[in-house]
């Protein structure tokens, strides 16, 4: 193939690339008064009616037409059955919203239950239960609709953030990242699994679950079905996380500091994160969130890391000289817009309009970011049989997931006593208590 073919037209037929265009259509659209009106679901406790007022309710339609408007023209540009695409898409809508109700019941919101598990589960039910016809598969567009949501999530990502706990985040997420990674890596390539396999394993494992996965199945040219097995896993293993390591460390007396980064460091989603360090108290909560806004920030470089490995060792043949373009051509694009997000309100929005500001907009695209991750989950789950968990690869993905999980907890622990324990640096403490 040409090299110019190569660089051009995956700009308007690449999912990646669709991705960062939509995910900044959005992002700019939320800097002007244009989607103020995007619906924000309240919490309820006996009737889920409470969760919508009628100016929720009313502002349903356009964030329906917005969503459907710009991923529908990705799917058409792009090549694909841009017909069944509006079919399917309402349902995927209304699945989402009945899962955005249920996670917003009080009792469940306490126990940790947030809109991934939930969305997943519906999903998996329903695939289990019924056949699903293809018209409805076609909108279930699982890639597209996370790789937006990481776009978006790139500019929630600060860098201000990270120095509240200044450098501990990074230097324990990089050890462990390092260890972690390359156990799971080893094993399941030992048990026989692919190497690509292998590295969407060890990426979720170690670094941040979701996200980590997609990234690094860009990098290297994954198989689908390996990403959608993957996630099911962590999806899956951070319900009983959530609850196991709390009572863990108030059973064992750790300190709330250690507690958060510990529960930081392993548990591979953002909301279990949440729910389990607030679990434990405050402290515990501030702490987990920035390690894992600190292993959110290393997507970017592992999937860098792995493209370049992939490009210039495993997919390299020996009568060729690798060229650093084979690089750009492998690396995920999606990426590059989760960076350029974050520098962007960084660097540039806030210190020019001001964090408050900033945090206003940042309000409104997390909302149509939950929006987006609800649909992929349940996109996951559609596609899903639960006989697959066991049967995929005989149960050694399985094996070699729990066997890092359990690894990562250990390590985890140890480092998160090191780093923020008193160890090798003074009792950490948060700013303002």
């Amino acid at each position: 193939m040409d090299e110019e073919d190569r660089i051009w037209p995956p700009l308007y037929r690449s999912e990646d690339w669709w991705a960062v265009w939509i995910g900044f259509i959005i992002l700019g659209l939320a800097l002007t008064p244009l989607i103020g009106w995007v619906p924000r679901l309240r919490g309820w406790t006996v009737n889920p009616l409470e969760a919508m007022g009628p100016s929720e309710a009313s502002a349903m339609i356009p964030l329906f037409l917005l969503l459907l408007t710009l991923t529908g023209l990705a799917v058409f540009v792009m090549g694909e059955d841009g017909r069944r695409f509006p079919m399917g898409f309402p349902i995927l809508f209304s699945l989402s919203l009945l899962v955005l109700i249920i996670s917003g019941q009080r009792s469940i919101r306490s126990w940790g239950l947030e809109s991934p598990f939930w969305a997943l589960i519906v999903g998996l039910l329903l695939n289990n239960l019924f056949k699903i016809p293809d018209w409805l598969r076609t909108a279930a567009r699982e890639e597209l609709f996370i790789k937006i949501g990481l776009v978006l999530l790139g500019a929630e990502v600060l860098f201000n953030d990270l120095l509240a706990a200044g450098a501990l985040g990074l230097f324990e997420v990089t050890v462990g990242l390092s260890i972690i990674w390359y156990l799971c890596y080893y094993l399941a390539t030992r048990l026989g699994l692919s190497r690509s396999f292998a590295s969407i394993l060890a990426s979720a494992t170690s670094i941040c679950g979701v996200s980590a996965a997609i990234a690094s199945a860009g990098a290297v040219k994954g198989d689908p079905k390996e990403v959608s097995y993957t996630i099911s896993l962590v999806l899956l293993f951070a319900i009983p996380m959530t609850i196991i390591m709390p009572s863990i460390g108030k059973a064992l007396g750790i300190p709330p500091a250690v507690v958060g980064a510990w529960i930081g460091g392993t548990i591979d989603t953002t909301p279990a994160v949440v729910a389990a360090g607030s679990i434990y108290g405050e402290v515990a909560m501030k702490v987990a969130s920035i390690v894992k806004v600190s292993q959110n920030m290393m997507i970017g470089l592992v999937a860098f890391a792995l493209a370049l490995y992939w490009a210039l060792r495993v997919e390299r043949r020996p009568e060729e000289r690798p060229r650093p373009i084979e690089i750009w051509f492998r690396f995920p694009k999606f990426i590059v817009g989760f960076m350029a997000a974050s520098l962007i309100f960084s660097l540039i929005l806030v210190p020019t309009v001001g964090y408050t500001p900033v945090k206003g907009v940042l309000s409104l695209t997390k909302e149509v970011r939950a929006w987006l991750f609800t649909m992929a989950f349940i996109s996951i789950g559609l596609k899903t049989r639960f006989g697959e968990l066991v049967r995929v690869g005989a149960g050694r993905p399985l094996l070699v997931f729990l066997a890092a999980s359990l690894a990562d907890m250990a390590l985890s622990l140890a480092s998160a006593y090191l780093f923020f324990g008193g160890i090798l640096f003074p009792p950490f403490e948060l700013m303002g208590g």
